[in-house]
């Protein structure tokens, strides 16, 4: 059987594009900072050239990236700290509400479960104790614990700490030859392939500025949304809570899903003695779904846009795949580079289906 020359081309792309993927997946743990730091420094160097042309050459290009990134991380800070109240307000409140949610829970799952022909009998004074145990701290000493616990993940721990500090050099590091890499990359084209890949090149970074773009704006809509929606019912937490969902909806279904989780947790806590747990699932429920009918219906289709065209299957198997080979950092980056892959796969499909690999019979 005889292959034609387009035939050939085609498998050797393929098996170099396997072989990229596999390799990919071995160097995965080792790829991640890279690969972290290369979309920050897509995300940043706009920033970073836009205060070397505030300054017209004057302020060298170190100093500009290193306020850049200090922002940067500053912020980052400021968004993890917000979780921090939050537990300082819970802690004390779960030690004072946990027992009787227990019995509670219990007398409401006795006769519940009797229709059905089963019974079972919580150990409610041994759950009681347990969570006396363990809640009867204050934040700094379960914070202690936190840190002692990780010593049983050595490895993991490790692994945390060496991306935190390397990230941010890598960053560093990019964004200071952003342009020059560019550059590098682009001699590296075949001289007949540059128009194309130019042509993808820049179709993908219409489609990543769109969606960055767009879904800094859905964040900051949302973040005032939640945070004013809480503080009307009452909710003491309401402004940290309702920025931290707002921040956290860039990680698709799971940001949201934390979101939701503190909003119940703080307001079954903090509306229990006062008008039942009803109250507070009813606000949750009005506040969080009316919240997502907004980002759903309106903020995302208009403000993301539908350039990008991603199903919403397409979406989850998305973060499912990024997730197994990068772990969390895969589904935080799974959306952008789905859109980049998006428009590669436009472009192949546009490729095979003119050529006369498709058509020849």
């Amino acid at each position: 059987m005889q292959f034609t020359s387009i035939q050939k081309r085609a498998a050797a792309w393929g098996a170099l594009l396997l072989g990229v993927v596999t390799l990919s997946w071995l160097l995965a743990p080792v790829l991640t900072p890279f690969v972290v730091a290369s979309i920050l420094a897509y995300a940043l160097t706009p920033v970073v050239d836009w205060l070397d042309g505030l300054g017209r050459g004057r302020i060298p290009r170190v100093l500009a990236v290193t306020l850049v990134e200090l922002l940067f991380l500053l912020m980052l800070m400021a968004l993890m700290l917000l979780v921090v109240p939050i537990l300082v307000k819970q802690l004390p409140l779960l030690r004072e509400q946990v027992p009787p949610l227990l019995e509670r829970f219990n007398d409401f799952l006795q006769p519940f479960l009797a229709q059905f022909g089963v019974h079972v009998s919580l150990d409610v004074a041994g759950l009681k104790a347990f969570a006396s145990e363990h809640l009867a701290t204050n934040f700094q000493d379960s914070l202690g614990r936190l840190l002692e616990s990780a010593k049983l993940g050595g490895s993991v721990a490790l692994s945390v700490l060496g991306n935190a500090v390397l990230i941010p050099v890598v960053l560093f590091y990019l964004l200071m030859e952003w342009h020059r890499f560019m550059t590098l990359l682009h001699t590296v084209v075949p001289p007949r392939l540059r128009l194309a890949v130019d042509s993808f090149t820049q179709e993908a970074d219409d489609v990543l500025g769109q969606y960055l773009r767009g879904q800094l704006l859905v964040m900051l809509v949302l973040a005032v949304y939640y945070s004013a929606g809480l503080a009307l019912f009452g909710l003491d937490l309401a402004l940290p809570i309702g920025v931290f969902t707002g921040m956290a909806v860039a990680i698709p279904y799971v940001g949201f899903g934390l979101g939701l989780i503190l909003a119940l947790l703080a307001g079954s806590l903090e509306f229990s003695a006062q008008a039942g747990h009803i109250s507070a699932l009813v606000m949750v429920a009005v506040v969080y779904g009316l919240g997502q009918l907004i980002e759903s219906f309106f903020l995302t289709p208009r403000l993301v846009g539908e350039r990008i065209g991603l199903h919403p299957l397409a979406v989850i198997f998305a973060l499912l795949a990024f997730g197994q080979l990068l772990g969390f950092v895969g589904v935080l980056i799974a959306l952008p580079l789905s859109a980049v892959l998006l428009v590669a796969i436009r472009r192949l499909r546009s490729v095979y289906l003119s050529s006369a690999l498709y058509r020849d019979p």
